[in-house]
């Protein structure tokens, strides 16, 4: 067995440890491991567009993380956490709960990329949170609400996207259920998902309550 293009993790570690662009290293990882294994420069190339090819939804990503970085750049953090501070009736759970809802909603239609942590939950929910606050500004509890809004985005996605007929894990649910003789509809599936998801968002909204009621905020 030919243990040499291993090596491509060894670059990932050193790239990671020296702080070197992610990018850069896993595709220079990418390289030595292909090269390593015997392919040639053509042969590389060709690898990474079949690869880009067949997930074409990873060049969004490399999209809308350049455009997100600008924005934060010229305060837009800043900006959500003040335009929820100034507002007098904006407190934690309602804004969570808000986002609660209508995240659920869009990813049980297969609108699953509106949110996210690194496109809205970063630079969009987690500052908002953070100016729901107001006068409780101590690190740990920016911290706190940080995570809270993590959560949510994960919460709500995870039981949500179940709900979509055509999501991939209900599909996978239907050939599971068919390969033990048990034929079954996405469309059944998927409305069987509906009360799970309903009762997460229930769970969730207490859990938010409860949050807030903990850092002495609500009543």
């Amino acid at each position: 067995m030919n243990y040499w293009p291993l090596a491509g993790i060894l670059v990932v570690v050193l790239g990671f440890a020296l702080r070197i662009n992610a990018l850069l290293t896993v595709s220079a990882a990418g390289i030595v491991t292909a090269a390593l294994a015997g392919f040639g420069p053509l042969a590389i190339l060709e690898l990474f567009g079949e690869g880009l090819r067949k997930n074409r939804f990873l060049l969004l990503v490399f999209l809308t993380l350049p455009v997100v970085g600008v924005l934060e750049r010229h305060g837009l953090r800043e900006h959500a956490a003040g335009w929820i501070a100034r507002m007098k009736g904006a407190t934690l759970s309602r804004l969570l709960t808000a986002y609660l809802g209508l995240r659920q909603v869009s990813a049980a239609i297969g609108l699953t990329s509106l949110g996210g942590q690194a496109q809205s939950v970063r630079p969009l929910l987690a500052p908002m949170a953070e100016g729901a606050l107001r006068d409780a500004t101590s690190e740990e509890r920016r911290h706190d609400a940080r995570a809270m809004a993590a959560a949510t985005d994960n919460v709500v996605l995870f039981f949500g996207e179940d709900v979509f007929v055509a999501f991939g894990a209900v599909l996978l649910m239907q050939a599971f259920y068919a390969e033990h003789g048990i034929p079954l509809e996405p469309l059944e599936i998927a409305l069987w998902g509906i009360p799970t998801a309903l009762a997460a968002f229930a769970i969730h909204a207490v859990r938010i309550r409860r949050f807030e009621r903990r850092l002495g905020l609500g009543r």
